[in-house]
């Protein structure tokens, strides 16, 4: 990217594309970047910045990129780590209730898996699993 748009600023260097320079530049800094590095701060330009000077900027944030996207990468997957382990939570929480509620109370099924959150099929299994270890 950084390439094309060094070339784009050579080609673009006459005083009378000063007009084009400028439309690049606000098109760059609004769609193009903002799609490519999300949650990423630019400043806005002004009447000074061209082209030229959004290429520098670039230079210099392009560096930057993997190191951001790598710290993207870690936070994401600590989050979908504790999404995880979460739903493992909930899990073992509710057949360790069903488990309970089988093997000390003369509860069905149903009632069960009503109040263990389970559906009735995984209480039947666990039911069957208590049985074969007794």
């Amino acid at each position: 990217m950084l390439k094309v748009l060094g070339t784009l600023v050579e080609w673009l260097q006459a005083t009378e594309q000063r007009g084009l320079r400028r439309t690049f530049a606000v098109w760059i800094r609004r769609v193009l970047l903002p799609n490519r590095t999300p949650g990423m701060a630019f400043p806005e330009l002004n009447d000074l910045q061209d082209l030229h000077e959004v290429h520098d900027m670039l230079a210099e944030r392009i560096k930057k990129w993997p190191e951001l996207w790598e710290q993207r990468g870690i936070q994401t997957g600590i989050q979908q780590g504790e999404q995880v382990g979460i739903q493992k939570g909930r899990m073992t929480a509710m057949h360790d209730t069903a488990r309970n509620l089988i093997a000390r109370t003369e509860m069905d099924d149903t009632l069960i898996a009503e109040i263990s959150g389970l559906p009735a099929e995984a209480v039947a299994a666990l039911r069957s699993e208590t049985r074969r270890c007794n």
